[in-house]
């Protein structure tokens, strides 16, 4: 009887235990720190600190597949454009281009040559409780995106290219 009961103990972790490994998910990717070259997030993420953008050429952050979320927690993302003017390169904060992706806020996006945030050619997009500044062109943009939900979020000092065309919220 005791080695039933001792087998029976033994038994019940072990089982929570493979039943617990077939449902878990892949851990989410942690963003912080300087970017040198384009992200492409593929499952959810999240900004676990300040990010500095020092891209050339593309975006800081781009998706790079559907149903995925970037939260940005309350922290920063920053490109290294002090000015619009003279016309500076088109280099985003964050371009959406696959379906059901949703970036939430709070959080900034700041000093991009191109736009804050670029939704192009997909659909579902969510983009709640963002702040873009200070980009070239417009903050958030939907170029061809349908059907997405974008609220409570603020687009201001965004200028396309100069003082005098404004874009975006200025």
């Amino acid at each position: 009887m005791k080695n039933r009961n001792t087998l029976a103990c033994l038994a019940v972790p072990l089982l929570g235990l493979i039943l617990s490994a077939g449902s878990s998910q892949a851990a989410e990717t942690k963003i912080s720190g300087t970017i040198s070259t384009t992200v492409t997030i593929t499952q959810d993420s999240e900004l676990v600190g300040d990010v500095t953008c020092k891209v050339v050429g593309g975006p800081c952050i781009a998706s790079g597949a559907p149903n995925i979320t970037l939260r940005l927690n309350g922290f920063r993302m920053t490109g290294t454009i002090p000015s619009c003017t003279p016309a500076t390169s088109s280099n985003d904060g964050i371009d959406v281009l696959t379906n059901d992706v949703t970036i939430l806020g709070p959080g900034l996006i700041q000093k991009f040559g191109g736009f804050g945030i670029l939704l192009f050619s997909e659909s579902g997009a969510t983009v709640r409780g963002i702040t873009v500044t200070d980009s070239c062109f417009s903050g958030i943009i939907l170029a061809g995106a349908t059907d997405s939900d974008i609220e409570g979020n603020t687009s201001v000092r965004n200028a396309m290219g100069s003082e005098g065309a404004p874009c975006g919220g200025t």
